[in-house]
């Protein structure tokens, strides 16, 4: 039922097919509770609380995925690799308890979340889960971090910011341009940020662009990982709960391998018997599908690492930014 929702609400959002007159109204009094609540932070009524050290938020405007995780974590290594010490705070979506939690690698990611464990094993970085995200982002300051970024906060306007970064699909774009649940913008589509990443297709002016690399294919047993070309000369399982799981697919493709699609919602708790496909071929997955799935003890399981590439001229500028900030009067 809630899949077929989604498809029914993604075919008006990206498939031409308008949107009713309910969800039109729908969308008005959305957008009229978006702009009271940003109105409220502007004039005070709702507290903006500063940190004592710069904070980058990481964001879409659309509802689902659209590159934010591997966006989060080609900025925290280019940072940190350029002299900083930054630390990811992340509301952990999908976990099971709400408590404040200090991710780490050897965690199970129904603690933390699937985008926050794979965020910390991929960088080595610290990475707090909190639904109070100025809590976490202090926790991150008692660890030494002088610089914190917020992965997918754009919205939580409680923590205040120096830095705004919207990723978008390069491709799919803001879909039909029109607010929840008439269309997939959280925020109208003129919301001004700081920076623009297109994720893929064609980027578009002041815009930079951010593009996907595959890596080699990692048993989720263990052992030596291969070259996506050896399982070009037979058909694969492929397997993505993320928010666009054809952009797997076409990645897949795209490395000259034919995959059986099986796209799961975004942060889809798997089971085992899900997995059981037949007839028997490899199994591929994202990273962040498989930090959920590798307790299942699979056979013939991989997980497909993606890396983004980034234009140097970016982490130039972010540097510039970032050296000319000064701390708040009334850090908080």
């Amino acid at each position: 039922m809630k899949a077929a929702l989604a498809d029914w609400l993604l075919r008006r959002w990206y498939g031409g097919v308008a949107p009713g007159p309910g969800l039109r109204a729908l969308a008005l009094l959305y957008g009229s509770l978006v702009s009271l609540r940003a109105w409220l932070y502007r004039r005070g009524w709702k507290r903006v609380h500063r940190l004592p050290v710069p904070v980058i938020v990481v964001g879409n405007l659309v509802a689902g995925g659209s590159g934010k995780t591997p966006l989060t974590i080609a900025l925290a290594r280019g940072l940190a690799e350029r002299g900083w010490r930054p630390g990811i705070v992340s509301r952990g979506y999908g976990r099971r308890s709400r408590a404040p939690v200090r991710v780490t690698p050897g965690m199970a990611a129904s603690e933390c979340g699937d985008e926050p464990l794979l965020i910390a094993r991929q960088t080595g970085l610290p990475v707090f889960v909190d639904r109070d995200r100025v809590a976490a982002a202090k926790r991150l300051l008692a660890e030494g971090c002088n610089l914190v970024i917020a992965d997918d906060g754009l919205q939580h306007l409680r923590l205040g910011r120096d830095i705004e970064i919207e990723v978008v699909d390069g491709e799919r774009r803001h879909g039909n341009g029109r607010l929840i649940p008439a269309g997939p913008l959280r925020e109208p589509a003129g919301r001004r940020v700081d920076h623009r990443i297109a994720n893929g297709g064609q980027a578009a002016p002041g815009e930079w662009p951010m593009q996907l690399a595959l890596g080699e294919a990692v048993p989720l047993a263990g052992g030596a990982s291969r070259p996506l070309a050896e399982f070009a000369a037979q058909p694969v399982h492929a397997i993505a709960g993320i928010g666009h799981p054809a952009r797997f697919f076409d990645a897949l493709r795209a490395e000259g391998l034919a995959p059986v699609e099986h796209p799961f919602p975004d942060h889809h708790g798997f089971s085992a018997a899900e997995l059981a496909f037949e007839p028997p071929a490899p199994r591929l997955m994202t990273e962040k599908d498989a930090v959920k799935c590798a307790a299942f003890d699979l056979p013939d399981a991989w997980a497909v690492p993606v890396r983004a590439a980034l234009p140097d001229a970016l982490f130039t500028t972010l540097q510039q930014r970032l050296a000319d900030w000064s701390p708040p009067h009334d850090p908080a």
